[in-house]
């Protein structure tokens, strides 16, 4: 059984997916990009990211090879210790683990896994269809100095003619503008009167209304009171950041692990079973990542180093 596709298949949907006695792997949005070389954009996309030091069992991993491959969550669960012990030896041999479509894991000389993505496809469903773009440079070319060398090659020609009487020009030209000035002067009159005539119809409009609603008040004897109306805000903060503390098979223990939270202080919340058939509990919900991140950063520090982060709206 090819474990790895499943863990691709998962990584479209949850932050962190687990292979138990191993590791963890992880995703964090990468806006989009652009590379100033090459002029080359590249879509927002998801990148990858291993850590050894979360191993337990969440059950997500376990719940979606039982569900695909029509196999109990038992023999899943055997299934992904069989592969653990596999890739652990491989790692004490100084071998190297290729996972297809994630990376490689390799040994360093201290003995711990270190891990090179290697992801030719794209975890962001976001970014669904998106490749990456080629744009060729603009260059911009001065006009201004070929505009002054144009100019300086036109040829100068001279013309010699005749001198002639243009007299009557100018009696022509003063008649003209007369003319102009006459009409213009004539316009504005119209305007004027047109906007005078329209603020005497405001004018007598306006006073009718008045009157109207003078007479309206004085003929109110029993005026109705005063309704005062009460305008709930229905507007619900979302929080679509969940940090899980886990994902139980029994719901007994679900209701142990809730209650204990909510003894130690955590806003914790039960979620209903899951169609992998868990029970989720939750040390809490957020509205940003930000704030989701930093009680997470707490939890690790102080409580459950292996909480992780849920994105999710309920």
């Amino acid at each position: 059984m090819k474990i790895e596709k499943h863990i691709a298949a998962l990584l479209y949907r949850y932050q962190c997916v687990t292979l138990p006695g191993f590791g963890a792997f992880l995703t964090e949005v990468k806006t989009a990009q652009i590379d100033a070389d090459t002029h080359t954009f590249y879509p927002p996309k998801k990148l990858i990211s291993f850590n050894a030091n979360v191993k337990n069992n969440d059950g997500l991993l376990a719940s979606h090879i039982a569900l695909q491959e029509k196999i109990s969550y038992d023999d899943a669960v055997a299934v992904l210790a069989h592969t653990a012990e596999v890739w652990q030896a491989k790692l004490q041999a100084n071998e190297s683990i290729f996972i297809k479509n994630l990376g490689s894991i390799t040994a360093n000389s201290e003995g711990n896994a270190v891990f090179t993505p290697d992801t030719p496809v794209n975890y962001l469903t976001d970014s669904f269809g998106l490749g990456s773009v080629l744009s060729p440079a603009i260059i911009r070319e001065d006009l201004q100095l070929e505009k002054q060398v144009a100019e300086e090659e036109i040829p100068v020609i001279a013309f010699t003619s005749k001198k002639r009487n243009y007299a009557y020009l100018k009696y022509a030209a003063v008649f003209i503008v007369a003319l102009g000035i006459g009409g213009a002067g004539f316009k504005v009159y119209r305007g004027q009167e047109a906007v005078t005539q329209t603020l005497l119809v405001e004018k007598a409009v306006q006073e009718k209304v008045h009157s109207k609603i003078q007479q309206a008040t004085f003929f109110i004897e029993t005026p109705l009171p005063a309704v005062h109306l009460s305008v709930k805000d229905n507007k619900e903060l979302k929080t679509p950041y969940h940090i899980v503390a886990g994902a139980f098979r029994n719901e007994a223990n679900a209701e142990k692990a809730f209650k204990q939270l909510t003894r130690l202080g955590y806003d914790a919340k039960r979620l209903s079973i899951n169609k992998f058939g868990l029970y989720p509990v939750l040390y809490g919900s957020f509205a940003t990542y930000a704030e989701a991140q930093q009680h997470m950063n707490e939890i690790h520090k102080n409580h459950n180093k292996e909480a992780w982060l849920l994105i999710k709206e309920l």
